[in-house]
């Protein structure tokens, strides 16, 4: 994937650069980092359009971004104050987390995060990526009701079993109007 290749690439030109609040290959914060990730993945320049932790929402959507995560997409975590990435190959990316920008760390998957959204990418491309190392993360789902347990398997009759089980019924006795017989 060649978006891969790009932001590797420039990942590694700014890994070591220092946690700073400006915005460029000298180094960034953790939204800028994340912001440069999404305009490289998806077609926008590099160091344009720069989002932070409370309007990443809204900047990812309108970068073509979905809600939740997928194996073998770009996958980026966020709550009020941090925010990291996961890219394609499922190499996590940060700026913050123990110093300036690097490539390794808790990346989107950190539990941390109460958001997530990936951008979908080409389905040949996720074949060979691994799943999230925390499992698919929801973000405001409900759990489905459980479901009822299964009927009970069809069996004999229990009123069959019990007259089945009974004794046989006595003979019918004689009739009362018959006259005894005199001696």
């Amino acid at each position: 994937m060649f978006v891969l290749t790009t932001l590797m690439g420039l990942l590694q030109e700014m890994s070591g650069t220092p946690y700073s609040h400006g915005y460029s290959p000298a180094g960034t914060d953790c939204s800028g980092l994340a912001s440069l990730v999404s305009n490289v993945a998806t077609d926008r320049p590099t160091f344009g359009n720069r989002f932070n932790t409370g309007n990443e929402e809204s900047a990812l959507l309108a970068r073509g971004f979905q809600y939740g995560t997928a194996p073998g997409a770009l996958v980026i975590g966020w709550n009020g104050g941090h925010t990291a990435v996961t890219l394609p190959d499922g190499t996590p990316v940060a700026s913050g987390e123990g110093g300036g920008v690097r490539i390794g760390g808790g990346g989107a998957y950190q539990p941390q995060f109460t958001h997530h959204m990936y951008l979908p990418v080409d389905p040949g491309a996720s074949e060979n990526a691994p799943p999230p190392p925390f499992g698919p993360v929801l973000v405001n789902a409900v759990a489905p009701a459980p479901e009822p347990p299964p009927p009970p398997a069809p069996g004999p009759d229990p009123v069959e079993l019990v007259q089945n089980e009974l004794p046989p019924p006595p003979d019918p006795a004689p009739a009362p109007d018959q006259p005894a017989e005199a001696t």
